[in-house]
């Protein structure tokens, strides 16, 4: 296997090599999109996670790394597949079913503490929490809306405000603490909650997740994957050790070659994706002159188009047009193909007659 060995990473984590620029950011890309097509809960899985604070983009984000059919989502919730839960920073993640009890494991507690300040500010008292936790398995006899379960534990007495930002706080906390999840619609755009099934306790192993990480991000450093994760800069490194990685510098994905030469690799992603949100900072992949069209503040990541791991624009909907919007004109000539055909299987996921048309300016 090969690693890096450069000005910001010396160590390599499985055998010698130095690698360009080019080719950390191609490696990455096929990494992250190369898969082929699969199932929500195999593609899910590849990621290690999809985000899901927001539907449309979630169902890009599954497109872009091989799901065929936008219904394919809500099929694989209502089938028990897949669940949504706040896992990795603390946001709300898709995750195969089988990735929840690890994954709560490692970041269920520690959810529950980022928010707990805020909790006690909405009146969410632990004692308060406590009596609604008990209330659950008689409530959620069925899935949900959120607003249906607050509306079903104050019926019982327990008191939440119904309004303002008192309703998500204790569904996350009930979510980090394993007892709920958040599962198929039982509404258009109404998610719906449901009980998680009691399991057996499963020990936190950030390492087991770190050959993961590698293996859908790679290469990539432990700062990576602690900003990746939320996870604590030493427990990053300690666990880049444990599987095997360099502590210091970028590793490769043990098992995996590098992506053999070819046409450019070419997405477009929707917002909040993985590939911009999955590393320490973004100034490999985006040039820094052109941040502010992609993150303007307030936490919003705009859709995106990337070739072989840069991203060249912003991409939108309008009508039935396709537009993209390069930050510098023209694009690279061998991005073209890539992108009429990427543009093409977007149509087809969306069931939309889009017709492409790249800004001049």
């Amino acid at each position: 296997m090969r690693c890096i060995a450069n000005e910001t990473a010396v160590t390599c984590g499985y055998g010698g090599g130095v690698m360009s620029e080019d080719e950390v950011l191609r490696w990455r890309m096929h990494a992250q999109f190369g898969g082929g097509p699969g199932s929500v809960a195999e593609v899910a899985g590849r990621a290690v996670g999809v985000q899901a604070q927001d539907a449309g983009a979630t169902r890009l984000g599954l497109r872009a790394r091989g799901v065929a059919g936008e219904g394919a989502v809500a099929a694989a919730y209502a089938a028990g597949e897949v669940v949504s839960s706040w896992l990795m920073r603390g946001t709300l993640h898709l995750v195969p079913v089988a990735d929840l009890a690890p994954m709560l494991a490692l970041f269920g507690a520690r959810t529950s503490a980022m928010y707990a300040g805020r909790r006690r500010q909405l009146g969410l008292t632990e004692e308060l929490c406590e009596r609604a936790f008990a209330a659950l398995p008689e409530v959620l006899a069925r899935p949900l809306s959120r607003g249906r379960l607050i509306a079903a534990l104050n019926e019982r007495g327990i008191g939440i405000e119904p309004t303002g930002q008192a309703p998500a706080h204790f569904v996350i906390h009930a979510a980090s603490r394993g007892l709920l999840r958040r599962g198929a619609e039982v509404a258009p755009g109404e998610p719906g909650y449901v009980l998680t099934e009691p399991a057996a306790p499963v020990a936190p192993d950030a390492a087991a997740l770190a050959v993961r990480y590698l293996a859908g991000y790679g290469p990539a450093a432990p700062e990576d994957f602690a900003g990746w994760s939320g996870l604590p800069l030493t427990v990053a490194r300690r666990a880049f050790q444990e599987a095997g990685a360099s502590a210091q510098g970028w590793s490769v994905p043990p098992g995996v070659a590098a992506p053999e030469a070819g046409p450019p690799l070419v997405r477009l992603l929707g917002a909040y994706d993985g590939y911009l949100l999955g590393y320490r900072d973004r100034a490999l992949m985006l040039d820094q002159r052109f941040a502010k069209r992609i993150n303007a503040g307030g936490g919003v990541i705009k859709p995106a188009l990337v070739a072989d791991g840069r991203v060249l624009g912003t991409w939108r909907r309008a009508g039935g047009e396709l537009l993209v919007e390069p930050f510098e004109q023209p694009l690279p000539r061998a991005v073209g193909p890539g992108l009429a055909a990427e543009a093409a299987a977007l149509g087809q996921y969306l069931g939309l007659e889009l017709t492409l048309r790249v800004a001049d300016s």
